[in-house]
């Protein structure tokens, strides 16, 4: 592989909440890289920062749909990182079908093309979600998987498609992600920790849906382009590695997390749904491999610094929306409003104007 310091890499689905940490983390390391972002861009519009886009840290930026790129000339780079996806279950649940049509089918089909046209690596954005329900002992990556969501189901599918096509000339790495947490330059607050954060601002209060007791590991989304720069440029020789990304100290369980922004948001009040049908998602997951074998790649951020960046980062642009699970902070309300503004259709294609 070229040396990472002139390394041209395609990031797609660069427009997302991962997208600007990491298009920041890659710049800033290697400043001579080339960087592409290709992007359908349904919330491109959506900055959570105040002066300057991190779009701008960006060589080129393509719009276009992983669905529909067969022109995309793939030949120009030496890395593909896949971050493109319908991005949690909420959306999936509603959109299934094109759920594992846009997360596994079309990367695959890239991947495959990618491998053809002299791609040397390919890094693929898991998540630990595929454990699902696991009631017994840390999940490692030989545990078997239990995917509950059309989101968990994708990450599998496109997990054992991947490997197929993996060889010691196009390196594959799946990362299976702990949840994201943290402060993005496009900010979620459809995650769990970014929700308890953004209701201890503006409501003083978090409500806790569930009991509290699933267990949930997180990792901060700048930690993500940490992982993702080590699985670009791994030195293993491993045509294919599937690895978890996180570490063994962010397992919690939900509970624990609302306590910990307590203490940073010591006046707020905590309620939890104690009648709550029992979450089907929980699972605490084994991270030692990640340890192993990217030991300069591990998490930096703990928990009490991401709640401290979250909350900096909220009162910075002024949030105070007590609605705000109704806003476009929650990515399927603007998928919901691109869909009746008719600027998407049925299937979630950009329209012609």
């Amino acid at each position: 592989m070229e040396s990472m310091v002139n390394q041209r890499i395609l990031i797609l689905g660069n427009l997302g909440y991962v997208g600007p940490e990491l298009t920041k983390l890659l710049r800033k390391t290697y400043p001579k890289s080339h960087l592409t972002g290709f992007d359908c861009g349904y919330f491109s519009k959506f900055y959570t920062a105040n002066l300057f886009s991190p779009d701008n840290f960006l060589d080129v930026q393509i719009y276009g749909d992983v669905r529909k790129c067969e022109n995309l000339d793939l030949s120009n780079y030496d890395s593909i990182i896949a971050l493109a996806a319908i991005s949690n279950d909420p959306i999936g649940n509603k959109f299934e079908a094109l759920t594992i049509n846009i997360n596994c089918d079309s990367l695959v089909d890239i991947a495959k093309r990618a491998k053809s046209q002299g791609v040397k690596s390919f890094v693929f954005a898991s998540s630990c979600s595929v454990y699902g329900f696991a009631e017994e002992g840390d999940r490692t990556e030989v545990s078997d998987v239990n995917p509950l969501t059309a989101y968990a189901k994708s990450k599998v599918n496109a997990e054992i498609e991947l490997e197929k096509v993996a060889t010691s000339d196009f390196k594959v790495t799946c990362l299976r992600f702990a949840t994201a947490c943290g402060m993005s330059d496009r900010l979620r607050l459809d995650l769990v920790l970014n929700d308890f954060v953004a209701s201890a601002i503006a409501n003083k209060h978090i409500e806790i849906l569930s009991d509290g007791k699933p267990w949930r590991p997180l990792i901060n989304v700048k930690d993500m382009g940490r992982a993702i720069d080590w699985a670009m440029n791994r030195k293993s020789s491993e045509p294919y590695i599937l690895v978890n990304a996180g570490s063994n100290e962010w397992n919690y369980q939900v509970f624990e997390l609302a306590e910990a922004v307590k203490e940073v948001f010591p006046t707020i009040t905590i309620s939890i749904n104690e009648n709550a049908a029992p979450d089907k998602r929980s699972y605490r997951v084994n991270f030692d491999e990640f340890k192993r074998i990217a030991p300069n790649h591990q998490p930096k951020y703990n928990l009490i610094q991401t709640i401290l960046e979250l909350k900096e980062g909220l009162e910075k642009i002024n949030f105070n929306d007590k609605n705000f699970r109704n806003s476009n902070l929650i990515r399927l309300n603007v998928i919901n409003q691109l869909i009746e503004k008719d600027i998407v259709d049925k299937d979630l294609y950009i329209k012609s104007i």
